[in-house]
């Protein structure tokens, strides 16, 4: 049997990573992906546990040896990857990755395993509430939010090259609906 994986991509701030949590948190057999980054950890984060924390001469390197199943430069000089090596690591454990990436690396990853991947895009309820959340948060200056809000706008016009959309207006709704997908999908019995 090939094995499989699970994309959850969204713009920044529709709630992708908290549905992946209660999902992780609720099923041993799913394990989460950490990408690598070339950002600063945030607030509690840890390297190898969050994210593979890399500078970006590192990042850049392993772009040419081609460690990466995708990466993109998503802010100005901020990369962001997954590495070949996290999702066999994860295989060789027996269980199903959990990708949480954003629109563009989703789409690259589907295209490179066309027939074994379940992708999910998370919807936010409109853009406006998406500024909200975002704004919220604490950790975005006016300029980085402007960005963020005009970079959720574009991609979300990408939501239709997904298998599945999930509107995210309810945090527990969502985590349902998008539990039942899975579930189906890895062929679980609820």
């Amino acid at each position: 049997m090939a094995n499989k994986l699970i994309i959850i991509t969204a713009p920044s701030g529709a709630g992708k990573t908290s549905i992946t949590k209660y999902l992780l948190h609720k099923y041993p057999s799913l394990a989460f992906s950490i990408s690598a980054a070339t950002r600063q950890p945030r607030g509690q984060e840890k390297d190898g546990v969050d994210y593979y924390f890399l500078s970006a001469e590192d990042f850049q390197q392993k772009i040419q040896d081609n460690a990466f199943i995708e990466w993109e430069m998503v802010y100005e000089g901020k990369y962001y990857g997954t590495l070949r090596t996290e999702l066999d690591r994860i295989w060789a454990e027996g269980k199903t990755p959990m990708l949480d990436i954003d629109v563009k690396g989703a789409i690259h990853v589907q295209q490179q395993f066309p027939h074994t991947t379940l992708s999910l895009f998370i919807e936010p309820p409109s853009i406006n509430e998406l500024k909200i959340r975002l704004a919220s948060r604490g950790t975005e200056t006016e300029e980085s939010l402007h960005a963020r809000v005009n970079k959720a706008s574009y991609e979300i016009s990408f939501k239709h090259h997904f298998n599945k959309i999930i509107l995210n207006d309810d945090l527990e709704k969502a985590c349902r609906e998008t539990e039942t997908i899975i579930s189906e999908f890895l062929g679980w019995n609820n």
